[in-house]
């Protein structure tokens, strides 16, 4: 599935939700979804800096496309990694980049989030960008 695709799918999972309410238990739900985040790489360089919770952000990097992991001790911005992660992962580096994070403020997540929560997001989005020109950047080499 490409990243359009997986857009399209994130707006139509959470579209079908008419009032916040709703659309919060299905961001919960996208958090518990994640795949386990590996414990060895639970450390400081892997953690967003930005975040007024703690989130860990790992890259792998096979084959040219980036793989994510991700983690969080808080519920709610859990689900936010959630999100990030089913989009961005297993892309290529030009991909990321190239993809926007205008699909959460479509589905109406960015309107509801804390000043702290949306300066985590940004961050987490600063980091998985960075990550992708690093890997870009290596592709070159």
């Amino acid at each position: 599935m490409n990243m359009l695709e997986r857009t399209t799918q994130i707006k139509e999972r959470f579209l079908q939700f008419k009032d916040w309410e709703d659309r919060y238990k299905e961001l919960i739900q996208l958090g518990k979804g994640l795949s386990v985040y590996p414990e060895d790489k639970r450390e400081d360089k892997y953690k967003v800096k930005g975040c007024q919770s703690q989130v860990w952000l790992y890259p792998e990097f096979k084959d040219g496309r980036v793989y994510f992991y991700g983690d969080s001790d808080a519920i709610l911005v859990k689900g936010i990694v959630g999100i990030l992660v089913n989009v961005y992962n297993d892309a290529t580096p030009d991909e990321i980049l190239a993809t926007r994070p205008d699909f959460l403020k479509e589905v109406g997540i960015t309107e509801h989030l804390s000043m702290n929560r949306s300066n985590g997001l940004a961050a987490m989005m600063k980091q998985i960008q960075m990550y992708a020109l690093v890997f870009k950047s290596l592709q070159r080499s």
